[in-house]
């Protein structure tokens, strides 16, 4: 039987700002939250000031644009029923913002978000309760890393749970690499150094070794540094033939590191031997961003600009099989522009709650209160409203428009309107198959949305053949993008 993949939208969300990243508080206990950062290049034509895109540098003065962003906090629900599972909690107007990452360990007791800001800051927020009985985010501290620069790329050390001597690393638009120490009385800059010739587009830990950290940048260059020995690089690689752009450690597997690059690949590594990948990925777009999967040490998550996000099964190529690929097991191709941000949830959708307490025969015990139960889910299921399912949204972009369907609570497709038939059921799986269900968001740059999708993978083997079926009307775009140094 061949293995079924299918991803369905849960929500859409219009971030007004051009949405480049998002993501999912790692810290249990708030696995529902997630943050979504913007970015906004403003040009000023006399007193007025009209949105742009740019990230090039200018220099300052009465007309120099301006760069805003938004930082936004959402709580995420899997009660079902009538209202969206992504409930907006605050929205705090900010520097544009390029990075942002949760430490994956509380500080404090309460969760800790940095921002990478146009301002050349690195930003701390910290998870606050309010009167509401709801949290919101705090300003606590910053640190500013030079003058004349944009931050880009923000990672935490803690990427394994360790919560000794947390520390930040960032990337910035002049090729700086900054190592950060995070404690009770704020940031601290422990060292700084050139590190790329150009932009450096993305910096991250070795989640293993702390003291070894990654970094990539629009000078095609990927290399790696030792803070015990300082601002040399143990390694350099040419092995993309563009600007790198994203790295990311894998917190399962001990050397496992993935990169991604304008020229449309993905790259696995074994850090200990570096003179050439494990494997290699075409995806058809630039890499913006990979992450690793919380809990599945093979699945990858890329998020591919001009070509969408897809998702990367990366077995074969850490188990040493015969090919040494990562091929794609389902991609979300519901954005209409350049796919910058997304993250998994630690969030496991099948364990959702229903909408409202289960209704049970009322406390005589008896048959009638079953049967009133029953007449009334009839009742409700005739007139299409009892069970808060059946919600549509529509939602049109700039360059496209597409409809989306909300799940029902059970986790079923809501059936398309008449005469639109429902999607078919999806096979199940043997029993002794795994299967993976997954929660996700994503967000795309010019047409500024948020998405948050589901992922539900029921395999007959990991690596195998593959039936993708996207719960979808709009086309995936292909392309490329960058200049070669």
């Amino acid at each position: 039987m061949a293995a079924q993949s299918v991803t369905r939208s849960l929500q859409v969300v219009d971030t007004e700002l051009s949405a480049d990243a998002v993501e999912w508080c790692p810290v249990p206990r708030w696995h529902n939250l997630l943050a979504c950062g913007t970015y906004q290049l403003q040009i000023s034509v006399g007193p007025f000031y009209f949105n742009s895109f740019s990230l090039s540098q200018t220099g300052e003065g009465a007309n120099s644009p301006r760069r805003v962003g938004r930082l936004y906090l959402f709580q995420f629900s899997q009660a079902g029923g009538l209202f969206p599972p992504l409930q907006e909690l605050q929205r705090l107007d900010t520097p544009g913002i390029l990075d942002i990452k949760w430490c994956h360990v509380p500080m404090s007791e309460r969760p800790l978000l940095g921002c990478a800001m146009a301002s050349g800051e690195l930003q701390l927020y910290r998870l606050t309760d309010t009167q509401e009985a709801s949290c919101a985010l705090e300003a606590v501290s910053s640190l500013e890393l030079g003058p004349d620069r944009l931050a880009l790329s923000l990672d935490w050390s803690t990427g394994r749970g360790d919560s000794s001597a947390m520390q930040v690393v960032l990337s910035d638009s002049v090729g700086g690499i900054s190592v950060v120490s995070v404690g009770a009385s704020g940031p601290c800059l422990l060292s700084q150094w050139k590190g790329h010739n150009f932009e450096a587009w993305i910096s991250a830990f070795s989640y293993w070794d702390t003291q070894l950290l990654y970094s990539g940048g629009d000078d095609c260059r990927l290399k790696g540094w030792d803070l015990r020995i300082g601002p040399t690089p143990v390694f350099t690689s040419k092995r993309h033939s563009m600007g790198v752009c994203s790295i990311h450690s894998n917190p399962h597997r001990e050397h496992i590191l993935a990169t991604g690059s304008y020229d449309e690949t993905v790259l696995l590594w074994d850090g200990r031997s570096l003179r050439e990948p494990l494997a290699e990925q075409a995806v058809g777009g630039g890499v913006w961003r990979l992450k690793w999967h919380p809990t599945q040490q093979h699945l990858l998550l890329a998020a591919c600009m001009h070509n969408n996000f897809h998702i990367l099964d990366c077995h074969s190529a850490l188990e040493g099989g015969s090919v040494q690929q990562c091929p794609v097991l389902a991609s979300y191709i519901l954005h209409n522009s350049l796919a910058y941000g997304a993250d998994w949830s630690h969030l496991d959708p099948r364990e959702g709650s229903p909408c409202t307490p289960p209704m049970h025969p009322n406390s005589r015990g008896d048959a009638e209160g079953k049967e009133e139960m029953e007449q009334k889910e009839e009742r409700e299921g005739a007139g299409g409203s009892g069970r808060g399912g059946h919600l549509r949204i529509q939602y049109e972009s700039p360059t496209a428009s597409f409809d989306t369907s909300l799940e029902d609570e059970a986790g079923r497709y809501i059936p398309s309107p008449s005469p639109s038939p429902p999607p078919p059921p999806m096979p199940m799986p043997s029993s002794n198959a795994p299967s993976c269900s997954s929660l996700l968001a994503s967000c795309s740059f010019y047409d500024h949305v948020l998405h948050v999708w589901r992922w539900d993978w029921h395999p007959d083997r990991l690596s195998g053949s593959t039936h993708i079926n996207t719960d979808t009307l709009g086309e995936g775009k292909g392309g490329g993008e960058g200049e070669e140094a």
